[in-house]
């Protein structure tokens, strides 16, 4: 397994990245993970790096120029798990479908594995 993003979240990325060139700065990849937190106990970490990732870092290559870098331990949590771009009534924003939660608490903002 691996983790994978759907076109539209690519698009969007892409789309965040360029926006982010403009104003001077080069995001290097997107840095996802998780860390402690949140109602359930995990919440998705999802931020720019400006900064290579480590030797231990997995590095995920979506194409079109854009680089997911992920942290060993949150990697165990994330592998299978696809990055997608969603637009609702509710409004719009990254969604991670990881099939390896077991619940989440009702704002949907934090995870239990």
């Amino acid at each position: 397994m691996a983790i994978t993003a759907t076109p539209k979240a690519v698009a969007e990325v892409k789309r965040l990245a360029d926006k982010r060139r403009a104003q001077g700065k080069e995001p290097l990849g997107l840095r996802i993970g998780l860390r402690g937190g949140g109602c359930t106990g995990f919440a998705y970490l999802f931020e720019w790096a400006d900064s290579p990732p480590s030797p231990r870092d997995h590095v995920i290559d979506l194409g079109e120029g854009i680089k997911l870098f992920v942290d060993p331990k949150s990697y165990l949590y994330l592998d299978g798990t696809e990055l997608d771009f969603v637009t609702s009534m509710m409004g719009h924003g990254f969604k991670f479908n990881n099939p390896n939660v077991k619940g989440s608490c009702g704002c949907g903002e934090s995870v239990q594995f």
